[in-house]
């Protein structure tokens, strides 16, 4: 069993998604989208805030391959991850919504504690 979801999606279109919501929110701090979706962004997102924590060129570089908007990474380098420079990770919460209209899919709030 692997140890991630693959929504559907192939592995392609599953990666830029993922990118776009971690990029997302990042940019504004809270994001709304269907729970197994947020849970896989989650992972991404901490280990963006966790290099964000080490500050340096390496970490810088290694943000700006997964991150796709520039303004995004330095927000994350000088805003965000100076928040959380005491804590040792769980740096989202997810609050449940309830479900979808159209699909009945649990709809979540993913947000920057």
């Amino acid at each position: 069993m692997p140890g991630y979801r693959k929504l559907g999606r192939d592995s392609a279109h599953r990666k830029a998604m993922l990118r776009n919501l971690v990029t997302d929110l990042l940019r504004e701090g809270r994001i709304q989208t269907t729970e197994h979706r947020a849970k896989e962004a989650r992972k991404q997102a901490e280990k963006m805030i966790t290099l964000g924590k080490r500050g340096d060129l390496h970490a810088r570089r290694q943000a700006m391959a997964y991150i796709f908007d520039e303004t995004v990474v330095t927000k994350l380098f000088e805003e965000i991850a100076p928040k959380y420079s005491d804590r040792q990770g769980g740096y989202t919460r997810i609050l449940k919504l309830g479900p979808r209209q159209g699909d009945a899919a649990e709809v979540v709030f993913l947000e920057l504690v």
